[in-house]
């Protein structure tokens, strides 16, 4: 009977990416130090974590006093803000970018509005051919003489007299003040 292939059977281990690097890594290089050299890097240690302390504690004395100069001088959180987004905005507006963006806009705004007048130009030319034409002549014609047909022919005397008359052609008659005609009734 044969021995079915169980892979390598080499004892060299070699970890796969990914496995548990504690398994990968060498003892600790702590495990190397001296006792005196782990007793000197304790004490740096300490000594360092005390400065952090020291610095943090004069930091945080050094944000109260600014915030007691900015309350002595008037200057709020809300001015404070609108001096940032003020000198941001500046920042913004002088920027490279912004300046291109602008020039670029100006110029879009210039070619629309030459693009929208000679397109006005086009039409209004366009209209005027059409004006012209035999057709339209003989339109406008045809409404002028149905305008004359159905306006009456008015000198001035005849103005007033249609402005003082009934849709009928009746004359308007006078009332005295607070009386109405029969056939109208007051609301």
């Amino acid at each position: 009977m044969e021995e079915a292939d169980q892979g390598p059977k080499s004892t060299d281990f070699i970890p796969e990416v990914g496995e548990d690097a504690v398994n990968a890594v060498p003892s600790s290089p702590y495990m190397a130090l001296t006792e005196e050299e782990q007793a000197e890097l304790h004490s740096e240690l300490a000594k360092v974590e005390d400065e952090i302390q020291t610095l943090s504690q004069v930091l945080e004395a050094k944000e109260k006093q600014v915030a007691d100069i900015k309350r002595k001088l008037g200057i709020t959180p809300l001015n404070e803000f609108k001096q940032n987004l003020s000198k941001g905005w500046q920042e913004v507006t002088t920027s490279t970018a912004y300046k291109k963006t602008s020039e670029t806009l100006s110029q879009v705004g210039q070619k629309a509005t030459t693009a929208f007048s000679s397109v006005g130009s086009a039409i209004s030319r366009k209209l005027e051919d059409v004006r012209n034409t035999p057709t339209f002549k003989s339109f406008e014609e045809k409404v002028e003489t149905l305008k004359t047909k159905i306006s009456p022919t008015t000198t001035t005397g005849d103005i007033e007299e249609v402005s003082e008359s009934t849709p009928d052609g009746e004359p308007v008659a006078e009332h005295p003040e607070g009386t109405c005609p029969p056939d109208q009734k007051t609301h």
